[in-house]
């Protein structure tokens, strides 16, 4: 990619005032909002064991019930990427409800604040958030198919270790493009894009740093130096970031068990967090992956049915 076509497309996205975007618009309103639990996933653990011949995930057969769950998410947003990838593997049909980057109307009217996942079950009149709370109930509910699915959290400390070992470097090249590329529908709309931006700080700024737009209203760093660092990150050749990505993603295909699963016993919860957080790098273009990390990718992408980003990709 030219780094004068990317400043040229990531100004266009976010300082044309005037520009009509792409923003799926909120629709249903008026679900009875209810009280969510907390779930944490569990912590212990050890490395991964060599890979070896393994036996790929058999889905159970299709559940589609009379009256489908929805799920209200952003596309972005790996904790409701974990919950599209269970209801995916589970094969449930649901409808998906992608939400407007700024829409705070619509989840406050759910569950009471701007919060995503949210998952409506229509036949229970039933509203709930927390993805790991969600995944558990679609999981010990056999109106779903088979309970049990989904086996518990092994509490791997080396995938997350490796995950934070990698947060400043991907939040630099993810943040930008996930405005930039014009085709997320939760930045559809140029107020979306302009939301995302205010909340979201790049490195090295810390979140306390970031707070604010420099208006009367909300105090802090203002708007107009937000975009200005949002565009200088998309300008900058991003070559040798992507090199330190590429030798980061050979070290975790060495952590990986397998291509079907990532820890040793079968699809877990360890699987639902590791790819809902590593499908986002499929939107930096130029990331080299290591053959059973790319093959892990591309069989939970499809029989999850959540695409990857790799066609778009900036």
């Amino acid at each position: 990619m030219k780094l004068g076509f990317a400043t040229a497309l990531l100004s266009s996205l976010l300082f044309n005032l005037n520009a009509d975007a792409f923003t799926v618009s909120a629709g249903n309103r008026g679900f009875v909002p209810i009280s969510t639990a907390t779930t944490a996933l569990a912590s212990t653990a050890e490395s991964a064991p060599p890979a070896a011949v393994t036996k790929a995930f058999e889905q159970p057969a299709r559940v589609i019930r009379d009256q489908l769950p929805i799920v209200y998410v952003y596309d972005h947003c790996p904790f409701c990427v974990r919950v599209r990838l269970a209801l995916g593997m589970k094969n449930v049909k649901h409808n998906i409800f992608f939400l407007a980057n700024d829409d705070i109307p619509t989840p406050t009217a759910l569950v009471g604040k701007k919060v995503a996942p949210i998952f409506s079950l229509p036949e229970d009149d039933l509203v709930m958030g927390e993805s790991l709370d969600i995944i558990a109930l679609i999981d010990s509910d056999d109106r779903f198919g088979p309970t049990g699915t989904i086996l518990p959290s092994t509490g791997r400390k080396d995938l997350k270790e490796w995950q934070k070992s990698v947060q400043t470097l991907l939040r630099t090249l993810q943040r930008p493009r996930y405005v930039a590329t014009g085709l997320l529908p939760e930045f559809q709309q140029l107020d979306g894009r302009h939301a995302f931006i205010k909340n979201h700080q790049l490195p090295p700024f810390e979140k306390p740093e970031w707070k604010g737009d420099g208006s009367e209203e909300s105090p802090g760093m203002p708007m107009d130096q937000k975009l200005m660092l949002y565009a200088e990150a998309m300008a900058k050749d991003p070559a040798p970031l992507i090199e330190e990505l590429n030798a980061k993603l050979v070290e975790l295909n060495d952590k990986i068990y397998c291509e079907h699963y990532c820890s040793e016993g079968g699809l877990s919860l360890d699987d639902i967090d590791l790819w809902a957080r590593l499908r986002s790098i499929t939107i930096v273009k130029g990331v080299e992956w290591p053959k059973k990390l790319r093959s892990y990718m591309d069989e939970l992408s499809a029989m999850g049915d959540v695409p990857l980003y790799d066609d778009m990709a900036l």
